[in-house]
């Protein structure tokens, strides 16, 4: 427990030191992931890329991005293998984010981003492994902005240590996205 306040405590700090307009908040969102037998759920918080960062402009679109800081909860159904055995794990993460958007920031969006994630434990779970509470996580996804507010995504998201330690299956989730920009 003493690592996930710390990782929270350092990634507030990062994200502080990076604010480019004052702001520490820009959006907050929660998110639903499913896969072979574990589901996840996820709080975080996003803070847009200064607007110096921005590139190939044209059209109304651009590339730019924001720093991503979430905790999440999964729920473990086969774990060790014994079908019906339950675990849960704590998800702490930071994540920079590529996200091609109108410069209007409304409408259709892509996105790519990977991230440093702490487990609270080593993930056993449906014959796949993750050996060390040490994670990237990283992840495609496609999203709709409805208004200046409200935004809506779909993701698919791998976590894997990077082969730094055996086992190391990976765990693949098909996550949604809801997000309320401040």
């Amino acid at each position: 427990m003493k690592k996930i306040i710390a990782a929270v405590t350092a990634l507030m700090a990062a994200q502080a030191a990076c604010a480019a307009d004052g702001k520490l908040v820009d959006t907050a969102y929660g998110e639903f992931g499913s896969a072979s037998k574990v589901r996840m759920v996820r709080l975080g918080a996003t803070q847009d890329w200064k607007p110096s960062w921005s590139w190939f402009e044209s059209n109304g679109t651009h590339l730019t991005g924001y720093w991503d800081a979430s905790i999440g909860a999964w729920e473990l159904r086969q774990y060790k293998n014994i079908p019906g055995n339950k675990s849960h794990i704590v998800d702490i993460g930071f994540t920079p984010v590529f996200r091609f958007e109108n410069v209007n920031k409304l409408g259709l969006y892509a996105e790519i981003g990977i991230g440093a994630h702490l487990l609270s434990h080593h993930y056993d779970n449906n014959d796949d492994g993750l050996s060390t509470a040490f994670q990237f996580g990283d992840h495609i996804g496609i999203g709709y902005v409805f208004n200046k507010n409200w935004e809506i995504a779909l993701k698919m998201q791998h976590f894997s240590n990077g082969s730094i330690k055996k086992p190391n299956s990976g765990v693949d989730y098909g996550v949604i996205k809801l997000a309320y920009r401040f």
